[in-house]
């Protein structure tokens, strides 16, 4: 089970287990409406290391990557939900839309994103690429997204 914790208590604990040889792994996302598509994603980035890391959108961040009427699921209960994961060792909100700050922070050894992006169109990678790491590109479930799932409740 994970831990839900703060940006500096996160550099912190991830130095220490750097120095420890383990591999950091950091993903991030809003996560509204937690469903297979993320659960599968999430398991995936968990494999490329040691320590899986979320960074979590917070609810300001979310309504203004998605819209007025996101999130969902407020940014504690997306927290909880994700923290409570087997695979998930800790999640971190942030308020900026991008993570580049917070992965400026953690610097974590390896990045993962949905193959939806590319290096080209993922503008915090350089962020990751300059401080050593590496960026991976995880396969996306297809039809799998929040949006399908929002989309499916509002047709009933």
């Amino acid at each position: 089970m994970g831990q839900i914790i703060s940006k500096n208590e996160a550099k912190e604990t991830l130095e220490k287990l750097k120095k420890q040889g383990k591999t950091i792994v950091f993903t991030n996302g809003c996560f509204d409406i937690l469903h297979v598509g993320h659960v599968r994603y999430l398991k995936e980035s968990a494999r490329h290391g040691d320590i899986l890391v979320i960074g979590l959108n917070s609810d300001s961040s979310v309504k203004r990557l998605k819209g007025e009427s996101r999130p969902i699921n407020n940014e504690n209960d997306r927290a909880e939900l994700l923290s409570e994961l087997n695979f998930v060792d800790y999640v971190i909100i942030f308020e900026q839309d991008s993570p580049a700050e917070l992965l400026e922070e953690i610097k974590p050894n390896i990045y993962t994103k949905g193959a939806d992006y590319t290096l080209e169109t993922l503008t915090e990678a350089n962020v990751v690429l300059k401080n050593g790491g590496k960026v991976e590109f995880i396969n996306l479930i297809e039809g799998k997204s929040t949006t399908n799932v929002i989309k499916k409740i509002e047709q009933k």
